[in-house]
């Protein structure tokens, strides 16, 4: 829903900052300010700030900024809306009529919530019954003692095709509501639905208000097709929005100034019951722009912790590849390689906290790792070679978007440059990967592809038309900006869709973010409101930009005056396709990376399938018919 300017300038007038600041942090009055220990990084002198007459607040330790809204959102993990509504319930103000709409949307949304609840104290009961006794053994030989397994609520999923979906109808929740949570699977051929998770070790998933929002399922069974099955997308899910125990890591996070990011279900659990309660991993995915942001929303250097195998090598890679675009002063990534065959899970169990301890504070930090990656693979035995050490380490640098940010990266990586041509010595990283992990020796020679077959093939694969998938994207960024601009309804419908997205056109994101800002504070948005806001926000040259669009003009969902049923048929295909591209992009990197590294003609295989469907039109243009 949205809230009119009026609405929210009364409710800061009523939530005096310094109230609500001093509710969870002491402060001390000097002169017309007030000052505190810092509440989002750990600081021993008070460098944290509050203004009761500008209506801020301002660490200049850590840089946290905002306003009274801003700091119940950064503080207590909620959203917009769900911050206006603590404040308000606590100022005694009453909130905007809701419109049927906004109603509706809650009421399905706490369907889902209650839905996923229901099935996740099911899953517990199993556990703990003679259906769950193999399941409990597992649970017990990984050494998993009960309160660990109560704090995260771990479940089992009977073999049975339809038990849950049979428990869940017992308990009066609707079949479609079951299957449009993920719980339930129904055929495309109008077949009985029946349980998505069989036989698995079940890991609920919480949003970070602690709300049960999707699972994922280890399988019991070792012939299993998948060993790990997440829920999947859902109007509450995005698994490249959250991470996994988010809403038990947060405030130890915060506290503590620092969030360890572990692989999977298992390192969080081992983690958290080895004394690292601030411990959180993606789902099933590599770490993606919205979850970097979540994460320096808790810590300013998040500490990525990685098995220490070429599989763990390529996943900090392809993070610190994603990282390097949105870094700015002060917030930066540092990486943990754990002992080759080792995980959180088995190194704290086998040789104690203290040995886990110890290799995160010798975490290596993202400038480190760049260089680390790209010397330890380079040939330096004639002036070309040495040239491609340049130009790959300054190619890395040159993906940074802030330009401070980018100089000192430029500097650094010239005095290595530097060093290391002028002392004519082979690099000598400083982390503790061995040169296994890269699958190329100085020589250049790859293991797994002949040097020539490799030569040429490397080269096609890496020229594999990536800025056909880059214009594209592109393309629908801008297609989803006009749908926005002329059918405003679809902000206000798709808020946290469009909060979710970086677009990588910098003038669009700004509108994007423009747009978002507006929807909050208005809910009777029109198309002159949208326009009249990027020109105002000086994107005159970009709105006429896009009224000349080819892609827009012809997107007959796009326009003005459109059916509103083909608007959102029409925006929600696009923003499918756009993932799904952003997706194939990665996989595409992915596999080059592998092929690098030595990879097979599996390796191969893959590459060709994934520059396939980037190519495939049949996949990727946009359905004009909608």
């Amino acid at each position: 829903m949205g809230f009119s300017p009026n609405f929210l300038d009364e409710l800061r007038i009523r939530s005096p900052i310094a109230d609500v600041v001093g509710r969870s942090v002491k402060l001390i009055r000097r002169g017309r300010e007030f000052t505190g220990l810092c509440p989002f990084h750990n600081e021993k002198s008070p460098s944290f700030t509050v203004s009761e007459e500008k209506g801020f607040y301002h660490c200049f330790g850590c840089g946290a900024h905002g306003d009274v809204i801003t700091f119940v959102m950064e503080k207590e993990g909620l959203s917009f809306p769900e911050a206006v509504e603590r404040l308000a319930n606590d100022a005694g103000l009453e909130m905007p009529q809701w419109t049927p709409q906004d109603k509706e949307r809650e009421k399905a949304r706490a369907g889902l919530v209650d839905v996923n609840e229901a099935a996740a104290l099911w899953f517990k009961d199993q556990l703990y019954s003679t259906r769950g006794k193999t399941a409990l053994e597992y649970v017990k030989h990984r050494g998993l003692n009960p309160k660990t397994c109560q704090d995260f609520l771990m479940g089992f999923a009977p073999p049975g095709r339809s038990l849950l979906k049979q428990a869940l109808q017992a308990k009066g929740f609707d079949e479609d509501l079951a299957v449009e949570a993920g719980l339930l699977i129904k055929p495309d051929d109008g077949g009985e639905s029946y349980d998505r998770f069989r036989n698995r070790l079940m890991f609920p998933i919480r949003d970070r208000r602690g709300r049960f929002i999707a699972f994922g399922g280890r399988a019991m069974d070792k012939d299993a097709p998948a060993k790990y099955l997440n829920s999947p997308e859902t109007p509450l899910f995005h698994k490249g929005t959250t991470l996994y125990n988010i809403d038990m890591a947060q405030k130890p996070a915060r506290e503590n100034a620092q969030i360890i990011v572990g692989e999977g279900y298992m390192d969080v659990i081992a983690m958290s019951e080895g004394g690292f309660p601030n411990a959180v991993a993606p789902l099933g995915t590599a770490m993606t722009e919205d979850q970097l942001r979540l994460l320096w929303r808790m810590a300013p250097e998040p500490l990525l912790c990685f098995d220490g195998d070429k599989a763990g090598v390529r996943a900090a890679m392809r993070a610190a590849e994603r990282a390097l675009p949105l870094l700015k002063p002060g917030y930066s990534l540092r990486f943990a390689l754990l002992p080759d065959g080792e995980d959180p899970d088995t190194l704290i169990r086998a040789q104690g906290a203290g040995s886990f301890e110890q290799i995160l504070e010798q975490a290596t930090p993202l400038a480190q790792l760049i260089w680390d990656h790209h010397a330890a693979r380079a040939d330096l035995s004639t002036p070309e070679r040495r040239a491609v050490l340049v130009k790959d380490v300054m190619g890395q640098v040159r993906q940074i978007e802030n330009a401070t940010v980018k100089r000192f990266y430029e500097e650094e990586m010239r005095a290595r440059l530097d060093k290391l041509f002028g002392r004519g010595q082979a690099p000598k990283p400083q982390t503790s990967w061995n040169k296994s992990s890269y699958g190329r020796g100085r020589g250049g020679r790859q293991r797994g592809i002949s040097q020539g077959g490799a030569s040429s093939f490397l080269k096609a694969s890496a020229l594999a038309k990536p800025e056909t998938a880059e214009s594209r994207t592109s393309s629908l960024e801008r297609l989803i900006l006009a749908m926005c601009i002329n059918h405003p309804e679809l902000l206000h419908r798709h808020y946290e869709d469009l909060a979710g997205l970086h677009f990588h056109n910098a003038l669009v994101d700004k509108a994007r973010a423009g747009l978002l800002s507006l929807s909050a504070q208005r809910d009777d948005l029109e198309r002159d409101d949208t326009r009249n806001t990027l020109y105002e926000a000086g994107l005159s040259r970009l709105l006429d930009h896009l009224d000349r669009d080819a892609l827009v003009r012809r997107s007959n969902f796009a326009v003005e005056n459109a059916d509103p049923a083909r608007v959102e048929a029409g925006f929600t295909h696009v923003l499918a396709r756009l993932r799904r591209i952003v997706e194939l992009e990665f996989e595409r990197r992915e596999a080059v990376a592998e092929l690098e590294q030595g990879g097979d003609e599996k390796a191969y295989q893959r590459l060709q399938a994934v520059n396939q469907e980037l190519e495939s039109a049949s996949g990727l243009e946009i359905d004009f018919s909608l």
